[in-house]
């Protein structure tokens, strides 16, 4: 545990063991921005995807040293505005399960006021991996601070990383806000590798303003609509009007490290992959399934791999017949309809080789066969937009449910 959280208990004993600090039984929302980002032109969401892959995979090996994760496919972003200090300052942080650290002063400056202290430690965090000509990282120190949320909320004593370099991020993003599991932050502060930094749902659950560790996240699927609210990230609880279904945090080894669960999918009647475990990540924009699972599912569609895309590419007429893809999860069935299997038209010419009206699927190879790599599957962001997801530490498992837009009809459209 960071120093922040002894700190918390040696001056404020009575706000970790009852009194003086509020409990908050109603759940904190947020609203979420969406940001379209093509200011450099097309882009090569696959070579990013892969690049977070492969720092999956190098993370997990046994020495922990290893990258961390990408955090976004550089295109699209979903940001929560945040402020920070006293007065605070706004900024606005892509939110990224993958990755638990917080840290601030890409476009935004870190502006100081009287609640901010210099912990004296540095932090850095790569994010891509050697083998993928895709780097970007950030480095700096870390300060506690005071963090604004929504209606005043407010959380003190935050550490939160305060960039000196941030090479790779350049999108306008002024940050990261962190939910990813703590543990994946020890080998990020120099001279103290043991040490790691509780992500802001811990914060918030450690400081008493919410009841339960756990987090909402409602993403509205891309269109070509100007940037504006398409989304909400809920703190404390879930949307009441939702109906959710939890698994389990799955036990399997490297996936229960991140939010892991186990799964099984099929088309149709037609098997797809063995029930096995895998990840949710909102930083991944495609689902990725096991090189033999993908073959499996590219006969069932009929399609052929698009070689200026990389991506599946199926006919009009094939469309026409293309079957549900159901993900059984926990004794339910969450089901891709046709239209949510494929990537949205009206943004064929972003995609590196892209053609106006052709049809790509966003199921993708994950690169290894069933069981011979560390995840079989990772439900990508093409996954959570179709679903409310819900991500449950204080009682270890995650949860899914359907939305307005689970079967929308909106990526079909020129």
């Amino acid at each position: 545990m960071f120093l922040a959280a002894s700190l918390l208990t040696l001056f404020f004993p009575l706000s970790i063991t009852g009194s003086p600090v509020e409990v908050r039984n109603s759940v904190i929302t947020l609203p979420l921005t969406r940001r379209l980002n093509f200011s450099n032109g097309t882009i090569d969401f696959l070579q990013h995807d892969k690049a977070r892959l492969a720092a999956f995979k190098g993370y997990n090996t046994h020495d922990r040293r290893a990258d961390s994760v990408p955090v976004k496919s550089t295109f699209l972003e979903y940001s929560v505005a945040v402020g920070i200090g006293s007065p605070p300052t706004t900024y606005n942080l892509v939110v990224d399960t993958g990755s638990p650290i917080t840290w601030v002063g890409a476009s935004t400056p870190y502006v100081r006021t009287d609640t901010s202290i210099d912990s004296g430690r540095t932090a850095e965090v790569k994010y891509g991996f050697q083998a993928v000509d895709i780097q970007s990282s950030f480095s700096g120190p870390i300060f506690y601070d005071t963090v604004t949320l929504g209606d005043g909320l407010t959380v003190i004593w935050f550490p939160l990383g305060v960039a000196s370099t941030w090479p790779g991020f350049n999108g306008g993003e002024d940050g990261i806000l962190g939910i990813g599991p703590e543990d994946l932050t020890s080998r990020t502060i120099k001279d103290d590798p043991d040490e790691t930094i509780p992500n802001f749902t811990d914060y918030l659950h450690l400081q008493r303003k919410i009841s339960r560790n756990v987090v909402g996240i409602f993403f509205q699927p891309v269109t070509r609509e100007p940037d504006s609210q398409f989304g909400e990230l809920t703190f404390g609880g879930t949307d009441s009007t939702k109906h959710v279904a939890y698994t389990p945090i799955t036990t399997t080894h490297p996936a229960s490290r991140y939010w892991g669960i186990n799964q099984r999918i099929t088309y149709g009647r037609t098997r797809i992959l063995d029930a096995t475990a895998g990840i949710v990540d909102t930083g991944c924009t495609f689902l990725y399934i096991a090189s033999d699972a993908y073959a499996n599912y590219q006969a069932a569609t009929g399609a052929t791999v698009d070689q200026a895309t990389g991506l599946l590419r199926i006919s009009i007429s094939r469309y026409s017949i293309l079957q549900n893809l159901d993900f059984h999860i926990g004794g339910q069935i969450f089901s891709l309809t046709a239209d949510a299997q494929i990537w949205p038209r009206s943004l064929n010419t972003k995609l590196t080789g892209g053609v106006v009206g052709a049809i790509y699927l966003i199921v993708q190879n994950i690169g290894t066969h069933f069981k011979q790599g560390p995840y079989d599957f990772i439900n990508g962001y093409t996954f959570i937009q179709r679903f409310y997801t819900v991500l449950d530490r204080s009682t270890a498992r995650v949860g899914f449910a359907k939305t307005q837009f689970t079967d929308a009809t909106t990526n079909l459209a020129l």
